[in-house]
């Protein structure tokens, strides 16, 4: 039988020339496919599963199952069929998974073939000699590989007596914090010691000892620290690897499964939310080969708790005129209490943060010129400038996408600017660790860093390192354009990080390089929803779809659709409206989510709340706007509603409310309630409403804000105190809000330390691991010094971890200066091995 089934195009939608397929016959069936497919491909174009173990499509092959076995047969030079053989007068089965198909071949597999029926009913039956039989009480039981596979292609009886005793070990062993071993499932698949080192680049796992003894192991003393460690857990085939902190909570038949997206950087992954009873119980990764294929970084996968934390806000609350204490309220209460509040006002201001999602972000913009009158707004809760308003709004926002996570494994060279995409990124940092690999023959992008020191990351990338202090961004970039190694021009890509703005003329150095080269230039945000409140008007001289406040024509476009006149003039940004609530000039604060310790000066923050005649908090849980607020009013979480992030290339991403039983109202819901109360009604209350009406206004395509970023260039500030350099960001492992709740997964984090170039800690008199202490006149931390190959005159630690938080505690930033002194003995952290920063 014959059917002629072609599968000439390839993986990404391309077509595949004729002289580059080879044609074969499975089972009978004849099919065509791309040179160097591997048999166990072919057979899944034509519907048949072979079964596999340690066969992954994003892995290296290696054949270490052998449950894959099936018949083959060669053309030999005469063109007659010859059945591959191995001892004499026997067939020799082939692994499936390491065979690459060749022309005329023909295979049978255990479809067709009692042979390569027989091995891998052999084969299974080898796999269960010491495998035990705990289904009940394993965490794969009901979604395991090899469950499934010895019920549809193992013998139906056992042939082992009551008597014979199983190998076991002692269980489980903590080769992380999270991630927990029972060494008697292992089948030894290899498939997470290579993820481990192909994927993530974190080899801290092997296969250790030989034969029946052979086992998962770790280095001495060294638990396995990755940011990615969790999707081991997920492409386990059996219950060998298990997460600490879903280990017996819940049995898969329990659960139900929504597609979502991962809330916690702007990368877009997606994954499964798995909940039981209105909880989210796990979430895994999804499979999407544009986006993150079928990895998630262990954020996205264990940080999912802080929205059933205890804080979290349940109730609308008013603050009593007569006792001045918060008390619970209704919700029509809460909306009348605020319309009054904002309605008495003489100015208002609207800080969001880069949390939310596109609608909701869609709604605040909407909400401060149509309810409030006023383009005083922004989301960017961080140290922000001119110059990077300008460039979001000349390159960034509403524009169509031109890099995407399939173009960076085609680029000729990747330039990453202040950006460290391991612990900032992480689905961005394994595509461009893919593309180094070049495992498809081609020619691997190379890939530039201007940074401070070459980290760990950094070093996965084999990234050729510009060692820049913070603050000196400007040159080292200027000095790429004469680079003759960076190959940018036909097909280059410059990623911008959020923190290259806090260096005056970085930006407009960065938009130079691109115009000079032809490179595509992107910029990566931190957090998720930061392209989307850009996209939806969340800055004070942007209205929705990249549309200047200036332009009168880009005005009356949005007045169309809103049916109210936009309100004229650029507002005050973030920085500015804190200093004019401090100062008495806006007199009320609407507040979205804002994390007061993102903030350039969390103090100064705080000062303008307490400063701000009336307060209004739209938030999940109590924070310290909470304490400062005349109404909270409670929003939801992501798995609460529906919505959609913008991803850093410009991709949305939408989901669909995972907890249906809950009735926490999405932001909109909430700023459409106290709209109606102020008489001006925001018109749309749902995040279907917000998203159709943005989609609706569209992308401006008239003349561009801020085109000119030399003229918005500030003055380098003057130097305040002198000292080391100060370097920072935030570890992927962190104290933010967002990662409240897991205890596993915060200790499966590397402790926070100081990275001193060697000559430093020399003249110190210190040695690695003695502490260090960072001081500046706001205060001090002390830290576990370590060595790096720093540039001289800078010292690099954690922006936010193991309760040190640097802008809190010593008031300054990214290029700020410290004073570096030796710990007091009584001080001084205890540094163990398996604790260094990343």
């Amino acid at each position: 039988m014959t059917s002629g089934v072609s599968t000439g195009s390839t993986a990404g939608g391309g077509q595949v020339e004729k002289a580059d397929l080879v044609t074969l016959t499975i089972d009978g069936i004849e099919v065509s496919v791309p040179k160097g497919t591997l048999l166990i491909r072919a057979a899944e174009q034509i519907g048949v599963q072979i079964p596999r173990f340690c066969d992954h499509p994003l892995l290296a092959p290696v054949g270490a199952c052998r449950q894959c076995l099936v018949e083959v047969a060669m053309p030999d030079r005469e063109g007659e069929l010859k059945t591959m053989m191995g001892p004499p007068g026997r067939v020799k089965p082939q692994a499936s998974c390491t065979m690459a198909v060749a022309e005329g071949m023909q295979v049978k597999t255990q479809l067709t073939s009692a042979i390569a029926d027989k091995s891998q009913q052999g084969v299974m039956e080898a796999l269960l000699i010491n495998h035990p039989l705990d289904c009940p009480v394993c965490d794969k039981g009901g979604e395991c590989p090899l469950q499934n596979q010895a019920m549809s292609n193992g013998r139906g009886e056992t042939r082992f007596s009551k008597g014979e005793v199983k190998r076991t070990f002692p269980k489980p062993i903590n080769i992380s914090a999270q991630v927990l071993l029972d060494r008697e499932r292992c089948v030894l698949c290899a498939r997470c010691t290579r993820f481990s080192e192909q994927i993530a680049g974190d080899p801290f796992i092997a296969l250790i000892e030989r034969g029946a003894l052979q086992q998962v192991g770790i280095y001495e003393n060294e638990p396995y620290h990755s940011n990615f460690s969790g999707n081991v857990i997920q492409i386990c085939p059996v219950g060998a690897l298990t997460s600490a902190s879903y280990r017996f909570r819940a049995r898969p038949f329990d659960l139900i499964s929504t597609p979502s997206v991962a809330e916690h950087d702007s990368c877009g992954a997606a994954i499964r939310v798995d909940h039981r009873r209105g909880k989210v119980v796990r979430r895994l990764a999804g499979n999407d080969p544009e986006v993150n294929e079928e990895w998630i970084n262990d954020k996205d996968r264990f940080a999912f708790r802080y929205a059933t934390a205890a804080d979290r806000l349940t109730h609308p609350q008013v603050r009593d005129e007569t006792t001045g204490e918060l008390r619970v309220a209704s919700w029509p209460e809460a909306f009348a209490v605020a319309a009054r509040g904002l309605a008495a006002a003489s100015a208002v201001g609207v800080l969001t943060g880069g949390r939310l999602t596109r609608e909701d972000a869609y709604a605040y913009a909407k909400f401060a010129r149509v309810s409030l009158g006023t383009n005083d707004i922004d989301f960017r809760s961080r140290p922000h400038t001119a110059e990077e308003a300008g460039f979001l709004a000349s390159r960034v926002a509403g524009t169509p996408t031109t890099v995407t996570y399939g173009a960076l494994e085609k680029a000729t060279a990747v330039v990453l600017l202040g950006l460290e995409p391991e612990e900032e990124a992480g689905a961005l940092f394994l595509r461009l660790r893919k593309a180094s690999r070049s495992s498809s023959g081609g020619k691997a992008p190379r890939v530039f860093a201007v940074a401070p020191f070459t980290s760990s990351g950094l070093r996965k990338l084999k990234a050729s390192v510009v060692r820049t202090a913070p603050g000196a961004e400007v040159a080292a970039i200027e000095q790429l354009a004469h680079d003759g190694d960076l190959a940018l021009d036909g097909g280059g890509v410059i990623l911008v990080g959020e923190r290259l703005a806090q260096t005056p003329g970085a930006l407009h150095a960065a938009s130079v390089l691109a115009t000079q080269t032809g490179a595509r230039l992107a910029w990566v945000p931190a957090r998720a929803g930061d392209r989307g409140a850009l996209d939806a008007g969340c800055l004070p001289g942007l209205l929705p779809g990249g549309r200047p406040v200036s332009d009168a024509a880009a005005r009356v476009d949005v007045s169309t659709v809103w049916g109210v006149p936009v309100p004229t003039g650029e507002g005050r940004d973030g920085d500015a409206i804190l200093a004019a609530a401090r100062a008495g000039e806006i007199d009320a604060l609407v507040v979205g989510g804002v994390g007061l310790d993102d903030l350039a000066d969390p103090a100064g923050a705080e000062a303008a709340l307490d400063a701000a005649g009336f307060v209004v908090s739209l938030e999940l849980r109590e924070s310290a706007v909470t304490s400062r607020a005349d109404v909270v009013l409670p929003v939801a979480p992501v798995a609460e509603k529906a919505g959609s992030f913008v991803t850093w290339e410009g991709r949305v991403r939408p989901f669909v409310k995972a907890l249906s039983e809950s009735n926490a109202l999405p932001d909109v819901r909430v700023l459409a309630g106290i709209a109606d109360q102020l008489g001006r009604p925001l018109g749309v209350s749902t995040p279907q409403a917000a998203a159709a009406e943005l989609d609706e206004l569209g992308a401006w395509d008239g003349a561009r804000a801020g085109d000119d970023l030399a003229d918005l260039v500030a003055a380098a500030p003057a130097e305040a105190g002198t000292g080391h350099r100060l370097a920072t960001w935030k570890t992927m492992v962190s104290d933010g809000p967002m990662q409240d709740g897991d205890a596993a997964y915060h200790a499966s984090g590397p402790r926070p330390v100081a990275v001193l170039d060697e000559r430093t800690l020399s003249t110190l008199g210190l040695a690695e691991g003695d502490g260090v202490t960072l001081s500046t006149a706001r205060g001090s931390v002390t830290l576990p010094a370590v060595v790096g190959d720093v540039e001289e005159g800078v010292v690099w630690a954690p922006a936010s971890s193991g309760g040190v938080h640097l802008g809190r505690d010593l008031g300054v930033g990214s290029g700020g200066r410290v004073t570096l002194r030796p710990a007091p003995a009584a001080d001084a952290p205890v540094l163990h091995d398996s604790q260094e920063g990343r």
